[in-house]
């Protein structure tokens, strides 16, 4: 079994779902870094999201 500290000597590779500025620090360092573009569905609005369930029948 791998040591944890093994994966302290491998290339860091990060998927940020989040503030661009955390992706924009990492860019700036050379880490290899993706930035997703994630929302909550309906804006995180409770009544829009249950609207959005009846509709598709869920």
């Amino acid at each position: 079994m791998r040591k944890i500290s093994d994966l302290f000597k491998q290339e860091l590779k990060v998927i940020n779902i989040g503030l661009l500025s955390f992706k924009e620090s990492l860019d700036d360092v050379g880490v290899k870094v993706i930035q997703v573009d994630w929302r909550p569905p309906a804006g995180g609005d409770q009544e829009v999201m249950d609207a959005l369930k009846k509709l598709l029948g869920k």
